[in-house]
């Protein structure tokens, strides 16, 4: 079988009908979540194609050439999402890399933000060249790419290990997916690198969390980890990595898969409550970001999980939009096992720590559902129209937060 493409644009009864066939089962499986090992891998609970669509991760053809044409066409808001990644100087062509060997995050000797500031500078030239065709910034996103795979061996350090292996192993994988087929670039051996030093940390954290309680780590380590794998999938065109992702999304026992990080509907209101609500405001948003990429990867794909569960995801975010514009949102009392005995702790109250943070997670959200879908989504529109246009690695702070999302969803995303 091979893959279907979201962006030909079918009509909304037939996206229905394959969404439909793609996640039947949704709340059967839900409901059967840890029930064994199978459900905690999810090595069973998906159906990759013998075919994979690339470009076919955060972008797909259909938005690369809509920025492409929008952006010579002078129009907004792409002009200005095009203007904010020219602005950034991780964009500049010329960029030189600084590969190493070891990358610790977490621990003694930390060097980390070397690796996301080469992630970003490639991904940034690899838009440029996409979109404008710049020949310098292609060679310049490849020489990273190249740099990195010929170097890397470990990523290491204390618990931090897993989000380092996460959060850069699907940015790497994305901008490795944008220069596929450029002169020069050694795809094969980065993919190699993939597979060898990203996957395997991503595996033992995702069956084993690090020998800790299950829900003992934030959705977001979860989340991370399932884009990481679900990329290097796409890279690779590697159905059984792709499948161990969207299982896990559908039946893991974890926080990330989407019945755990959506614990509590709030139905009559059209919102659903997120698992970090309760922790902080920032890493509930970066948890809009981590699993708005899961989603729209595998919608590259031909598989609509931003609509599973009856659009389970879709009420979480309207909720975190509306708390963090200012407005009430219900709260329900929120217990997850910690430690390795599980030990009980309790979130009573929605916090309000970094309410209202900025960060570029939310034009992606309002395409799917506004634009691709024609649904009513007021808070997230006035989230993505607030924060307008998004930027990415280096416009939010130098630290690794900053550095968390891809970004420049305005110019990719807006419709």
């Amino acid at each position: 079988m091979s893959r279907t493409s979201p962006h030909q644009h079918l009509p909304a009864a037939q996206l229905s009908r394959r969404g439909l066939l793609r996640t039947a089962g949704g709340l059967t499986t839900a409901l059967a979540l840890g029930a064994s090992t199978t459900a905690v891998t999810g090595s069973t609970a998906a159906a990759a194609p013998a075919t994979f669509t690339h470009p076919g991760m955060l972008h797909a053809y259909g938005e690369l050439n809509r920025a492409k044409v929008r952006v010579a066409a002078g129009d907004d808001p792409w002009l200005s999402g095009w203007n904010r990644l020219t602005a950034n100087s991780h964009s500049a062509a010329g960029w030189t890399p600084r590969p190493t060997a070891t990358v610790i995050r977490g621990g003694t000797g930390e060097n980390y933000g070397t690796l996301y500031n080469d992630i970003h500078a490639a991904y940034q030239n690899a838009l440029r060249w996409k979109i404008a065709g710049t020949t310098a910034h292609g060679d310049t996103a490849r020489d990273i790419l190249n740099a990195w795979s010929a170097t890397l061996t470990t990523v290491t350090g204390n618990a931090d290990r897993f989000l380092a292996a996460g959060i850069y192993g699907y940015q790497f994988a994305n901008a490795a997916e944008l220069m596929r087929g450029y002169g020069g670039f050694d795809l094969d051996r980065f993919r190699r690198m993939m597979l060898n030093v990203f996957y395997p940390l991503n595996n033992q954290f995702l069956t084993r969390h690090n020998d800790a309680c299950v829900t003992n780590y934030w959705a977001n380590w979860d989340l991370c980890t399932m884009n990481s794998i679900l990329a290097i999938g796409i890279l690779c065109d590697d159905a059984a990595k792709y499948d161990q992702a969207v299982g896990y999304f559908k039946n893991g026992a974890g926080n990330g898969s989407l019945a755990h990080a959506v614990p509590f509907l709030y139905d009559a209101q059209g919102l659903a409550q997120w698992q970090e609500s309760g922790r902080d405001q920032g890493h509930t948003m970066m948890g809009m970001g981590q699993l708005g990429a899961f989603c729209e990867m595998a919608w590259s794909q031909g598989d609509d999980l931003y609509g599973y569960d009856s659009n389970r995801f879709m009420k979480a975010a309207q909720y975190v939009a509306k708390y963090n514009l200012g407005q009430d949102v219900p709260f329900t009392t929120y217990t997850w096992g910690t430690g390795q005995n599980c030990a009980q702790q309790s979130h009573t109250v929605i916090s309000s720590a970094s309410r209202g943070q900025v960060r570029p997670v939310w034009d992606a959200l309002h395409h799917h559902y506004a634009r691709r879908r024609g649904l009513s989504v007021p808070y997230i529109t006035a989230m993505a129209e607030s924060v307008r246009p998004e930027g990415g690695g280096g416009d939010y702070g130098a630290n690794s937060g900053g550095f968390d999302q891809l970004g420049f969803g305005t110019l990719m995303y807006a419709k």
